[in-house]
């Protein structure tokens, strides 16, 4: 069936916002209706996500007692952003007492609970103004986009049978779930790694008794040793300009490169090694060896605001460096994994020249003491231990990735009728969740 929101199901209906829900905006935020006696909690638009409330930072302000009977929130009542990033909803369940909104929210209430299911009604918005766009130019033309009562309630919906509605959110729900719990998993396991590591860098591995140190405690067997005495801090000879202008070799012994800039240090993914790079060739081993710095060289900002962000990396071939990065590689009674593992503990900026640009030149780096465990064996099983951490998080990581294109792919298919809600299966999800 064509309609104005195109083709969809011939059982589906097009209803205007308003024709479903009864729409109220917030209250304004401003010195003078903060005065009061009658404090009370209320949502911005910073505590409203897409189909999730974020209730750790909530602000007050007065609200008397016939705003409280207007503003009252209720269980499935919508909550709709007005402004910033306009149509952003999510459902208020209850969870805070006596707690209101402001005036860029809109509380959407169903008039009739039969005739529509408040969860569906909002992955059809996450849908239409994420996805497929279909509400663009809704929001007033002004410098600060917002999305006024008017244009709220005459907005198209698409409106299943009331079983599908609920089937339909059955679904997407059952995926957003499954997206959450990897969420949890990712941030418990994150937390696991940073204690592991506090406790592994400041107790190693043996049980043995403790010394402290300028640099704070360590087993009795580490020693405190400089930068300097146990690394060497290098930099690519070639220019980043240069390689990016070389031609790549045909030579059968030519070694893979690649150039990295400060950009790459932030980009998604492994984040132990560099994950993609702006460019790769094939080198001369010769001009490889002598111009650039070797795998396995942690690097990291040494110029700019960029400092302040405290990135490292692990170069995974022969690497160029743009001229705002250093590099560090392990030597003598250091292994790399370890030593990695301690600067991801070590704050840069506590080491840098301070002024208009900051600078983290080779001379501070030098005398930074490092705390180095007396056997490799012991730096070796420290490293691998994180590492298997690390492996689990990025199997979460990957997981999450993956239920969010499949929510995207459900989102798109089921809001358009190219697949019914009845005809999906998803028994790993049910029994995951």
């Amino acid at each position: 069936m064509k309609t104005e929101l195109d083709a969809l199901p011939a059982n589906w209906r097009v209803d205007r916002f308003d024709s479903l829900f009864d729409v109220q905006q917030g209250k304004q935020v401003s010195r003078k209706n903060r005065v009061g006696q009658n404090q009370r909690p209320f949502l911005r638009t910073k505590n409203v996500l897409w189909n999730r409330l974020d209730l750790s930072d909530l602000d007050e302000m007065h609200f008397s007692a016939a705003e409280e009977l207007r503003l009252g929130l209720e269980p499935d009542d919508l909550l709709i952003c007005e402004g910033g990033d306009i149509g952003r909803t999510a459902i208020w369940r209850g969870s805070v007492p006596n707690c209101y909104y402001q005036n860029h929210l809109h509380r959407a209430r169903l008039r009739n609970p039969e005739a529509a299911d408040a969860q569906f009604v909002l992955y059809w918005l996450w849908y239409a103004f994420e996805f497929a766009h279909l509400y663009f130019g809704r929001g007033n033309d002004t410098t600060i986009p917002n999305f006024s009562q008017s244009k709220l309630r005459e907005l198209p919906l698409a409106i299943p049978p009331p079983a599908e509605q609920q089937k339909i959110a059955g679904v997407l729900s059952l995926v957003q779930r499954a997206i959450e719990q990897q969420e949890r998993l990712i941030s418990l396991t994150t937390e696991l790694k940073q204690s592991l590591m506090h406790k592994l860098l400041t107790e190693g591995l043996h049980g043995e008794p403790q010394k402290l140190t300028e640099i704070g405690p360590m087993p009795r067997s580490w020693e405190p040793t400089p930068l300097g005495e146990c690394c060497e801090v290098v930099s690519s000879s070639m220019s980043y300009t240069d390689f990016l202008g070389t031609t790549s070799s045909d030579d059968v012994d030519a070694l893979e490169c690649m150039a990295v800039k400060v950009s790459d240090m932030n980009l998604p993914g492994n984040e132990t090694r560099f994950a993609t790079a702006n460019s790769r060739l094939r080198l001369p081993q010769e001009t490889a060896r002598r111009k650039l710095v070797p795998p396995d060289t942690i690097v990291f900002p040494k110029r700019g605001a960029a400092i302040a962000t405290n990135k490292k990396r692990l170069t995974t071939t022969w690497t160029v460096l743009d001229p705002n990065l250093i590099g560090v590689r392990a030597g003598g009674p250091l292994e790399t994994g370890f030593l990695f593992l301690w600067f991801l503990t070590f704050d840069l900026a506590g080491i840098t020249d301070p002024g208009p640009t900051p600078q983290l030149n080779k001379k501070d780096l030098m005398p930074v003491l490092v705390s180095v465990p007396r056997e490799k064996s012991e730096q070796l099983g420290i490293a691998g231990a994180i590492s298997a951490v690390d492996q689990r998080l990025a199997l979460h990581r990957s997981k999450h990735a993956a239920l969010c294109d499949l929510f995207r792919t459900l989102l798109h298919q089921l809001m358009t009728g190219q697949i019914r809600a009845g005809d999906v299966e998803l028994p790993e999800l049910v029994s995951a969740t």
